[in-house]
Formats: structure tokens, C-alpha cells, sequence
């Protein structure tokens, strides 16, 4: 028996983010995306065992101004590719500078820094993964998901999904169909 299963990587991440903090008593909540708001101090001992708990899931405290700006940002763009068409349709510079209150010039030097990775380049790699899983998940056609992703035609979705995986999504959705049929007999 095989199951495909749709799930929401935001909400796993706080739901596994809150379990680890709850296993401490820390008196806290997850606010959105990659922030955690306390209540009060917590020792250090407790902190350091904190930063343990969450390495194994793949979690890490960001505890340098630029580091955590980079993850403004990557929050701001992920929210920005699950939302809806309503934000999809800004334009990314005015997007992120609205919504942390910097100019686009010093949050794309920043992330640059940081990341050695422009803002665009991460963009279109998230786009991608995003387009992949709509193709495994949803029964959507690249007409639907180029306009819900904010790419001017299908032709441009296709060729910047080619130029990051290497095949087009059309070949990308046959490779799947006939790996789920090979391993079903």
C-alpha cells in the first residue's frame, strides 16, 4: 500500500518548534514563521539544551542582526509563494521592503552577504519547488500554475524549470507517474 500525503511544511515546523519548547516549560508561543516569542528570560543551561533539541530536527537559533534579517526575508518570500494572488502579484522589492521596513537595496546586500545568493536566485529556486510540488499535488494545469505563480507564460515557467532541474515540467510529471507506477507493481 502507498500513500501521498499534502502537508504543510509551515505549520509542521511550529507544531514540531512548539513540542520542543513545551518539552522545556518554556513559557513562550510561535508567532509566525521563524519567531518565537518568550515571556520571560530563560536560563542558559535550558538554552543551550534547547539549541541540542532543535539541531536534530534541522532547526537553528539565529542570534546575529544580519542572520536574522536574512530570515526575515526567506519568511517573507516563502509567505509571499504560499499566498494569495493578491500578494503574488507585488513586486518582490516593494513586497519585502514594506514588510520589513528596509530598503530593497540594503535587505538584497544583506542576503547577498549572508547567503552568497542574490534574492532573485533564491526566489526562483523556491518558485521551482513550489511548481514541483503543485505538479505532485494538485491536479492543476501549467496554464493554472504559471498564473498562480506569478509567471508572465507558461513558456517562461518551462524554461526556468528546465534551467534548475533539468527537464521540463511536462517530463518532470511523467517521471513521477512512471516511478509511482514501477514501485506500485
Amino acid at each position: 500500500m502507498e500513500l501521498y500525503i499534502k502537508y504543510n511544511i509551515d505549520k509542521m515546523c511550529k507544531v514540531l518548534l512548539q513540542q520542543q519548547l513545551d518539552q522545556f516549560n518554556i513559557d513562550c508561543r510561535v508567532t509566525e514563521p521563524g519567531y518565537v516569542k518568550f515571556k520571560e528570560n530563560i536560563a542558559m543551561e535550558t538554552y543551550d539544551k534547547l539549541i541540542d533539541s532543535l539541531k536534530k530536527f534541522g532547526i537553528e537559533i539565529v542570534d546575529n542582526q544580519k542572520s536574522i534579517l536574512v530570515q526575515k526575508i526567506k519568511n517573507a518570500i516563502i509567505e509571499m509563494l504560499y499566498a494569495n494572488k493578491g500578494v503574488q502579484s507585488m513586486k518582490i522589492s516593494s513586497y519585502l521592503s514594506e514588510k520589513l521596513g528596509e530598503s530593497y537595496r540594503t535587505l538584497s546586500q544583506v542576503f547577498s552577504e549572508v547567503t552568497f545568493i542574490s534574492i532573485e536566485n533564491f526566489i526562483i529556486l523556491h518558485k521551482i519547488e513550489r511548481v514541483k510540488q503543485l505538479l505532485l499535488t494538485e491536479n492543476l494545469s501549467l496554464t493554472e500554475i504559471s498564473f498562480m505563480m506569478n509567471y508572465s507564460s507558461v513558456a517562461y515557467l518551462s524554461q526556468q524549470f528546465k534551467n534548475i532541474t533539468g527537464v521540463t515540467p511536462t517530463a518532470f510529471q511523467k517521471i513521477i507517474k512512471q516511478k509511482r507506477y514501477a514501485e506500485s507493481i
